[in-house]
């Protein structure tokens, strides 16, 4: 046995040559099996209750408020005006997409290029993703102004025999959203499965033992049903993979397909995608910093998988910086003089200038912290660039849509926007449920996927040097 032991160390590679494992600490199967439950079945803390009670809040009694009071009452009780049409909604709209979409990158593009270090943040960033989609589709249904018509803008006849209007960019928003919604919800819902029987297995009670079975679809674990988890979700994460691309590519061509100075760009799908991707890696991390400290998941998530998204955020904001020099570029080598004096507007101009310094001052510079490895691994620092990357992406869709609008061709049409309370409370009230729901996530379920984690550990592989017979502590 010890000679055994002796020629799986000699198979072993030099320790500085290893890479860093996925969990830190040679933890056994059993120990990770009891930590990613831990939060789950056990009592609730205090912390979660002192964030959760003011996320319901908002979420519970201030967003409906806000939307009935809306709906009731007409779209003028916001700050939209002639010819700042688009303001908060559209702007929230974009904003909370972009959320979306960093969640199924890591999840399914890293899955598809066999990325294990993805295992341990890939679901808490699919539930990113999920809720975030949910607060983002709440936007084009309420800002028609009439939203019970909304029903309109599905392919289903009206009663007068008409279809809706196909070609209405306010229609590619609703089919695309819907579309990322069911297909990111099903990726999401399938990974949980094998967890939830886990759950339902370990149940105390007939209550969590009966509604998690309910949810885990009948999973037993055998051969043939992981056969065909396996073969779903590969399609499932080639399928979210492409609507990365495609949803932000379509809400980039609602700007896109206007003659409006500073929006008719064929960059602009594209711009919106890399913008999309770079805020969501912002709100990635500012979930995981958090979590991870207070639930005791450094071994779980290590400060290498942080590392990785750092990099992966300073690779998107490199993209973002790029686009914005070539904005400027075109509209200076274009000649258009409504172009250059929207464009020179944006820094230079008498009302809305702080929007565009905001966006380049945290877009470009401050990201470029994240070049530096001393910066990467103080997670205080991180978090702060996280929450400020979140608040540039915001100014940047601010500075696009309001900066472009509130001074048209003609001087009399010019105005100025200025949001309403109304505004605010709306968006207050997003952010609430979105945390709420995903307080509500980590106390239920699983935040950590603990079939995936398992299968990437040496201990899950009996044919690795450093598994099987060998295995780990416990």
């Amino acid at each position: 046995m010890a000679e055994s032991a002796t020629n799986l160390e000699t198979l072993a590679p030099p320790a500085e040559l290893r890479r860093a494992p996925v969990i830190e600490n040679n933890r056994g199967l059993g120990w990770l099996t009891d930590k990613l439950t831990a939060f789950t079945e056990g009592k609730t803390p205090r912390w979660w209750w002192m964030m959760f009670l003011p996320a319901a809040f908002f979420a519970t009694i201030v967003l409906p408020g806000m939307l009935i009071y809306q709906i009731s009452t007409g779209i003028g009780v916001w700050g939209n005006n002639h010819p700042v049409m688009w303001g908060w909604d559209i702007i929230n709209f974009v904003w909370w997409v972009g959320v979306a979409h960093a969640g199924t990158l890591i999840s399914a593009m890293l899955f598809l290029t066999r990325q294990h270090w993805r295992t341990t943040i890939g679901r808490m960033a699919e539930a990113m993703t999920v809720f975030a989609v949910m607060m983002a589709g709440l936007y084009p249904a309420i800002h028609i102004g009439r939203a019970w018509f909304a029903w309109f803008m599905f392919p289903v006849p009206t009663y007068e025999g008409m279809w809706p209007q196909f070609r209405s960019p306010l229609m590619w928003d609703v089919f695309a959203v819907n579309t990322y919604l069911m297909v990111s919800t099903l990726f999401w819902y399938m990974g949980l499965i094998p967890d939830i029987a886990l759950l339902r297995d370990r149940s105390k009670t007939r209550v969590r033992k009966f509604i998690y079975g309910l949810l885990a679809l009948g999973w037993t674990g055998s051969a043939r049903q992981w056969h065909h988890f396996e073969k779903a979700y590969v399609v499932l994460a080639g399928l979210c993979t492409l609507l990365v691309f495609t949803v932000s590519s379509i809400v980039g061509l609602d700007f896109a397909t206007s003659q409006l100075a500073g929006w008719h760009a064929t960059i602009f799908p594209l711009y919106f995608v890399v913008g999309a991707v770079y805020c969501g890696f912002g709100m990635v991390l500012v979930l995981l910093i958090p979590l991870r400290k207070l639930c005791h998941l450094e071994d779980i998530i290590t400060t290498r998988h942080l590392d990785r998204i750092c990099k992966l955020t300073l690779l998107s904001s490199l993209c973002i910086t790029y686009i914005y020099l070539m904005e400027y570029y075109i509209a200076w080598y274009g000649g258009n003089p409504y172009e250059r004096w929207v464009f020179s507007h944006r820094l230079l101009g008498h009302t809305y200038w702080y929007g565009g310094w905001i966006m380049l001052t945290v877009n470009f510079l401050m990201a470029q912290l994240l070049w530096f490895k001393r910066i990467r691994q103080n997670l205080k620092i991180v978090f702060v660039l996280a929450v400020l990357i979140n608040i540039g992406m915001w100014f940047e869709r601010f500075t696009i849509i309001v900066g472009s609008l509130y001074q048209d061709f003609l001087p009399a049409n010019w105005g100025f926007y200025k949001q309403t309370w109304v505004d605010i409370g709306t968006y207050m009230g997003t952010l609430g449920a979105f945390f709420m729901m995903y307080l509500l996530f980590i106390r239920f379920l699983p935040m950590i996927p603990v079939a995936e984690v398992k299968s990437v550990l040496p201990q899950g592989n009996p044919h690795h040097p450093l598994g099987g017979a060998k295995g780990g502590k416990s």
